[in-house]
């Protein structure tokens, strides 16, 4: 099962150093995730080959411009391209505003319809449940309204020992029982467990997305054990005092808080714009948690593998 995330933006405030503001996609079983929409999204997601017409459900973390800021844009384009399919939006409540202004001003009625999730920035919510993942937010502490957003893997099914079966002649009808976990009778009475036709299914992954945030210890037990960690690293720690000022962490406390949570592998993003190289970012959070990468645009990455 894929299980897979693609950066397509990872500056801050503004877009610099061929750097983009925030945009992630996230690939779940061929089903494409958009997590935040900073300007020039759609523009990545042409680069890299990613069509929005794949794309159903999009995530908006909070209503500072660097995430959102290219969603009316990718909208509207997907409206033009003909889209007549719903498209599941979640996000703070007046993101909702904000749309239907845009759209009231331009005199335009899109061909499809948009499903709005209103976001809950105060406590953890279940916002999206499908054969797939559990969404989840995740309250985080910003300056104004912000959460992540936690994927989980729902467990697959079990999977057939193809050899057996065939020398068995099991009928496929019976397949959907053997992946359930029964049992198989064989015509002349002779009863196979389960455990003998097939094996387990991989382990359910997580990836935490932790957006804009200043450090804080209460969302760490939400995030236990995440297979893959984002977290904003918008300054050096030697600029502490203007990341507490302005909500955000250093890459130090990033490394700090996929060591205290227990992640497996941490990616860091949301860079300032004052940094022309990140590899001083990177050393300073794999000084901490040697399992770090810079999510670099272009670069995908799979969740449960290890970075190194």
């Amino acid at each position: 099962m894929k299980f897979e995330v693609t950066i397509l933006g990872s500056s801050s405030a503004t877009p610099i150093f061929n750097r983009n503001p925030t945009a992630q996609v996230l690939n779940v079983n061929e089903r494409l995730y958009l997590i935040d929409c900073g300007e020039g999204t759609q523009q990545q997601m042409l680069r890299f080959e990613i069509k929005a017409s794949r794309i159903d459900h999009i995530f908006i973390s909070h209503l500072h411009g660097d995430h959102y800021l290219g969603l009316i844009g990718l909208v509207s384009s997907m409206h033009l391209n003909g889209r007549v399919k719903p498209l599941k939006l979640y996000g703070p409540a007046p993101l909702l505003e904000i749309i239907n202004l845009q759209f009231k001003y331009s005199e335009t009625v899109l061909n499809y319809n948009i499903e709005f999730v209103a976001t809950d920035a105060l406590q953890p919510q279940i916002i999206l449940d499908n054969q797939d993942v559990v969404v989840e937010t995740i309250p985080l502490d910003h300056r104004i309204a912000t959460t992540g957003f936690l994927f989980r893997q729902k467990k697959r099914l079990r999977k057939i020992i193809k050899e057996k079966a065939e020398a068995l002649n099991i009928p496929v009808e019976h397949f959907p029982l053997l992946k359930r976990g029964e049992d198989y009778r064989a015509p002349d009475g002779k009863l196979y467990r389960n455990h003998e036709l097939t094996v387990d299914s991989d382990q359910p992954k997580c990836y935490a997305y932790c957006s804009d945030t200043i450090y804080n210890e209460r969302y760490f037990e939400q995030i236990q054990n995440a297979d893959l960690l984002y977290h904003e690293a918008t300054f050096l720690h030697n600029m502490l005092d203007r990341a507490n000022k302005t909500f955000h962490t250093t890459a130090w406390q990033a490394g700090q808080v996929a060591l205290q949570t227990g992640a497996k592998n941490l990616l860091i993003g949301h860079f300032s714009a004052r940094y022309k190289s990140l590899t001083d970012l990177l050393d300073e959070a794999r000084g901490v948690f040697p399992s770090t990468e810079l999510a670099i645009e272009g670069s995908t990455f799979e969740v449960g593998e290890d970075l190194a």
